[in-house]
């Protein structure tokens, strides 16, 4: 970093960044584990970054990361000042970090950890250029991660008991090394890397646990046992509910169900929450916005795993999204304890939660009943999902072609990260983010105007955070239409145009700033958007097949 601060040729500057940032990789594994707010300064996207705790307490500070410094350097024309005052707080960073780092804790649970979420992050932000938006660097910095995470694991070769699984270890990583070496960003087939090199990988890690005898004193949100990305063991339910919640079992699901559906609890005893998410529309209903509300219904499945509810993030859990909907006087019109007196009057319900929670009716266990329901809407089992497990093999050239472009050329997995496909940030699962794409007041593609709704702004009046909202997961999107918060788009044909055109920018919208979406279209040819439609299909989960096969055919 003092040669970036002490030069302003820009041959000097593009070459002193490559070997800056490479070795900042090299750390990569150690440090995001350690010392991951650091991580996360060093790593963070070159936009605004906004901590928003309370009216009185809201942190705004522009990013001096590795990112910012690669838009900054490989840009037609440089600012060289910008440029030393970013690499000088790199700098200072990293010094205060080497004197202050002591990893003498770390213990052979520690390090699997360490290994494991760099395998993650490699596969679901590594290699879709999340972290290196102009270079596209990504692959030769997943070899370069990769290689740090094998040399850690080599300093403890004496824990190995069964010398094939050291030996494997081996072989893997140099297998994954020559594939992510083997051709260019655009081109690298993901499905093939995550399916060949990071299942078996997390296979090979869990025996490898057994094998140390490792007794793990806690679930992070990656599960300890999780051997394939995509599945339902992979994540961890307890993680993202900050509790206790599973295993979710049928009888919970059921009385969880009752309540979802019950009209006779609304105010009105008119509407359930199954009137706003309907089962058959992958708990979406349909419209541009729900009826009497301003924005569209979200689809509640997979919305167990994210930090943050609401379009706004206004909830920090499930169980307050709830208690907002049952409050709002546009919805439930109703208020926590009126609910749960309702609820208390009708023995068969006493009887169900005295079996299902042995506890009696109150606002705690109705708020739990009815979240465990949604937390129980994941079902990892689409096309997508069971060929990538090799259960099945029934993927077309198109939807493949699809999913490497999502995470490539079409940059949509840097918003929507695999495997839930959200806003959550693998590996850590932290933080929900939240953007402002330009989204139209209507489906034009020039001279658009920018959708009134203020989003996250409402909140806490913000001027930065003004048209920013969740990124939702686009699982069993093709079910889940009319799509973004207004329900501006009919089709996914629509949304990707949208995104290829380049977002607001791209359709007219130059007044707004804060726009996270890079302005250059992406340039996409007319098969790759149909195959990137096509990836998007293979989402819907087999309980929602019979509806969606009635819609596409």
């Amino acid at each position: 970093m003092e040669h970036i601060s002490n030069t302003s040729n820009t041959d000097s500057l593009e070459f002193y960044f490559k070997k800056a940032r490479t070795e900042f990789k090299k750390i990569e594994p150690i440090l995001s584990f350690h010392d991951l707010n650091n991580y996360n300064f060093l790593n963070a996207p070159n936009i605004l970054k906004v901590e928003e705790e309370d009216l009185t307490d809201v942190k705004i500070n522009k990013a001096s990361s590795f990112q910012t410094l690669e838009e900054d350097i490989f840009n037609d024309y440089p600012d060289v000042t910008a440029i030393h005052k970013t690499a000088h707080k790199i700098h200072a960073r990293l010094k205060f970090i080497h004197r202050n780092t002591n990893i003498e804790y770390l213990k052979p649970y520690h390090i699997l950890w360490m290994v494991l979420k760099q395998l993650v992050r490699t596969a679901t932000t590594g290699v879709t250029g999340f972290d290196s938006p102009v270079l596209e660097n990504s692959l030769m910095d997943a070899v370069t991660a990769f290689a740090k995470a094998e040399q850690i694991l080599d300093l403890y070769e004496y824990k190995f008991s069964n010398n094939d699984l050291k030996t494997a270890w081996k072989s893997k990583f140099n297998k994954a090394e020559d594939f992510l070496t083997s051709t260019n960003f655009n081109e690298f087939n993901r499905y093939e890397f995550i399916k060949k090199h990071i299942d078996p990988l997390l296979v090979l890690w869990v025996e490898t646990a057994q094998d140390w005898n490792v007794h793990f004193p806690l679930q992070l949100a990656i599960n300890n046992d999780a051997t394939s990305l995509f599945s339902k063991e992979a994540l961890t339910l307890d993680f993202f509910a900050g509790k206790n919640v599973s295993p979710i079992n049928e009888e919970q699901i059921k009385l969880g169900k009752r309540l979802f559906n019950d009209k006779n609890l609304s105010s009105s005893q008119s509407i359930s929450c199954a009137s706003c998410h309907k089962l058959d529309l992958a708990f979406t209903d349909g419209l541009k916005k729900s009826k009497g509300l301003n924005r569209n219904s979200p689809s509640l499945t997979y919305s167990a795993y994210q930090q943050g509810f609401f379009y706004d993030k206004r909830a920090g859990s499930l169980e307050g999204q709830i208690v907002s909907v049952i409050n709002n006087s546009k919805e439930f019109h109703s208020d926590l304890k009126s609910f749960a007196s309702s609820i208390d009057q009708d023995s068969s319900y006493i009887k169900e939660f005295d079996k299902v929670y042995e506890t009696t009716i109150d606002q705690n266990s109705i708020r739990l009943a009815i979240a465990n329901y949604v937390r129980s809407l994941n079902y990892w089992n689409s096309k997508w999902d069971r060929n990538i497990r090799n259960e099945l093999n029934t993927l077309t050239a198109s939807e493949i072609n699809g999913f490497n472009l999502f995470n490539g050329k079409a940059k949509c997995a840097t918003c929507h990260f695999a495997p839930v496909f959200n806003g959550t940030v693998p590996p850590d699962f932290v933080d929900t983010e939240m953007e402002h794409l330009g989204v139209p007041v209507s489906a034009v593609t020039t001279n658009a105007t920018i959708d009134p709704d203020l989003g996250r702004f409402e909140l806490f009046k913000t001027e930065s955070r003004k048209h920013f909202f969740k990124t939702p997961s686009i699982r069993n999107i093709a079910l889940t239409s009319p799509y973004m918060h207004n329900g501006v788009y009919k089709t996914l044909e629509e949304v990707v145009e949208f995104y290829n055109l380049g977002g607001g920018y791209g359709i007219g919208i130059i007044d707004q700033e804060f726009q996270t979406l890079p302005a250059d279209p992406l340039n996409l040819t007319d098969q790759e958007k149909t195959d990137l439609v096509n990836f998007m299909k293979t989402l819907t989960d087999e309980e929602f097949l019979d509806v969606s096969n009635k819609m596409y055919n």
